[in-house]
């Protein structure tokens, strides 16, 4: 039998998914159970200060080989790989680009492991192209990390060296008081990892390294924010189950963290008033030209109807997704002849590794001795199932890539993630990338091997 979220996809495909224009996030005054200011937005103008509009050009024009632009492209798109989309930027110009739908030997996959026939999943995944809709997953949480800088350039926030317990008011009176935004940023909080509890429905500490490994999975609680807020300091000094199985955690030990981001989002939302995709659209987006819309958890409180859910799930364009990278390659955002927030990009181009939400990455393939050859290191933004963003500041190269997708909705339409484990027909997200339903990725794929390829077309 066909699940019934996927025979309502069926039902709707003549509507336009990648069109809607339903999300209005609206200011409000409380969030996850806690009060917060509000202000109002500077009028916005009528048309971006620098809009992004792709110039589409030959790769011989900017030097770049096509033969073996296509042989990268080749790789990356092959079957097994559900690849939907890429795109090479090189000197501020569209260079390549391709888009597919899902291929037979992926429909196979997929539908043995689902149960969902062969020809749903051809009308779920079948036709892509430029204006089709991908998803972030982690990837999203660089973005939280840009908008933090943008409000302390803006002044809603005075430092990112500053105790985060100055917005997240919860932990002023105890030892959290001691954690600051950038130990949010760089993963480095000290707070316990957060994974769902199928008992009391909401979230406690992860019990084991599987379980926290990627984040924690707090994707199957509908309210995602109150205990990530709620979380206490880890005891450091001995083995944690969810650090290592071996190794003694110290405090300010690195541990990726769903939650971590999640307290970011709130962080903007206490700090300006205005939840992270209101904050974005006018301070981020808007001036870029990138339309992106973000996913909430499925509460009817928090910023929106919801709580934004900063560390992933933010649907756009490959093309739009392009403009972020390109804006930090170009140092900030141009608003007529200055830049701005070029601070938080340097600090983003210093990074030693991991940090400010950002990875910073070898793009090569690795020597015999397992080095990153000549230094070949670039900025990346990575999320879940195959999404990247990678800046070569060196090169003057954006590239893009993300994987097989289509947003399914609820019944009102709205962006509010509702997982239930093992039960796809209460689901609206489980199945919409492949990776999430247990498929088995082309292992042949890797995306250092896919940059590499890119460069080796450089002449």
């Amino acid at each position: 039998m066909i699940p019934q979220v996927y025979l309502n996809v069926w039902m709707r495909r003549k509507t336009n998914l990648f069109t809607l224009t339903f999300i209005i996030f609206f200011i409000v005054s409380c969030s996850g159970g806690s009060s917060s200011p509000s202000s109002d937005l500077p009028e916005s103008s009528s048309s971006p200060v620098h809009p992004l509009v792709w110039e589409v050009v030959t790769p011989s024009s900017v030097s770049m080989n096509e033969n073996k632009l296509k042989e990268a492209f080749d790789f990356a798109f092959a079957d097994g790989t559900f690849t939907q989309s890429a795109v090479v930027i090189k000197d501020g110009k569209l260079v390549y680009e391709r888009y597919r739908g899902i291929l037979e030997g992926e429909k196979t996959n997929l539908s043995s492991l689902t149960g969902i026939d062969a020809e749903l999943l051809q009308l779920q995944f079948g036709d892509r192209d430029q204006s089709s809709y991908s998803s972030s997953w982690s990837s999203a949480k660089s973005f939280a990390s840009f908008l933090i800088g943008i409000a302390e350039s803006e002044g809603f926030i005075s430092s990112i060296n500053d105790s985060a317990s100055i917005y997240i008011s919860e932990w002023a009176n105890d030892e959290r008081a001691s954690i600051t935004i950038k130990d949010i940023l760089d993963m480095r909080s000290g707070l316990t990892p957060m994974c769902f509890d199928p008992d009391s429905q909401g979230l406690k500490v992860c019990s084991n390294l599987i379980d926290s490994s990627s984040g924690g999975d707090i994707i199957y609680s509908d309210d995602q924010l109150t205990g990530c807020i709620n979380r206490d300091l880890a005891e450091s000094g001995i083995i944690q189950p969810w650090f290592s199985e071996t190794e003694i955690y110290e405090r300010g030990d690195f541990r990726y963290s769903n939650c971590d981001t999640n307290v970011l989002g709130e962080i903007i939302f206490r700090a300006t008033g205005q939840d992270p995709q209101t904050f974005a659209d006018y301070y981020l987006f808007s001036k870029i030209n990138m339309n992106a819309i973000w996913w909430k958890d499925f509460q009817n409180f928090g910023h929106s109807n919801g709580n934004i859910l900063s560390y992933c799930c933010l649907d756009a364009t490959a093309r739009d997704y392009a403009k972020f990278g390109y804006m930090l390659l170009l140092g900030g955002i141009w608003e007529g002849d200055s830049i701005s927030y070029n601070t938080y990009v340097n600090r983003i181009r210093d990074l030693e590794s991991y940090g400010l939400q950002f990875w910073k990455i070898c793009a090569r393939i690795h020597d015999e001795n397992g080095n990153c050859p000549n230094d070949s290191f670039i900025h990346s933004t990575i999320g879940f199932d195959g999404q990247y963003i990678m800046i070569d500041f060196a090169r003057n190269i954006v590239v893009v890539r993300s994987s097989l997708y289509e947003p399914i909705l609820n019944a009102s339409n709205e962006r509010k993630m509702k997982l239930i484990a093992n039960d796809l027909s209460q689901s609206n997200w489980i199945l919409t990338l492949p990776r999430a339903a247990g498929a088995n990725i082309n292992s042949n794929f890797y995306s250092s091997g896919f940059y590499d390829l890119i460069t080796q077309a450089i002449e």
